[in-house]
């Protein structure tokens, strides 16, 4: 319980430096990679929020998602750092959020995974 409550605040600060990264790409990718990256993230926070209201039972399946966005944002983390549109110093700085948040995110889907075979 504890680690969920604790993945808000990595994930608002996550979005917080992402966002600031955005405003700064080119116009054309702000508005485009941008654009999917902010929804993505926006999706990532909500699911966060619903994972601390439902039933324990459950929560595998948001965990799961909330993973699959992680993964989408490397992919384009990894995809703006190709094209030279965010330097080195942003991209590792942002996987190393996205790391952080993944430790979290693994332990609790351990967790949640034993009591579902329970």
């Amino acid at each position: 319980m504890k680690d969920k409550l604790l993945l808000i605040p990595k994930a608002e600060n996550y979005i917080q430096y992402i966002i600031e990264v955005i405003i700064k790409l080119p116009r054309i990718e702000k508005f485009s990679i941008g654009t999917e990256y902010k929804l993505s993230m926006y999706k990532m926070l909500e699911n966060i929020m619903i994972l601390n209201k439902i039933e324990k039972s459950k929560c595998i399946n948001i965990l799961n998602i909330i993973d699959a966005q992680l993964n989408t944002q490397r992919i384009l983390l990894r995809i703006m750092k190709k094209n030279k549109w965010i330097d080195t110093h942003k991209f590792n700085t942002a996987m190393q959020m996205i790391y952080e948040q993944g430790k979290i995110l693994g332990g609790l889907i351990k967790y949640y995974g034993k009591m579902d075979k329970k």
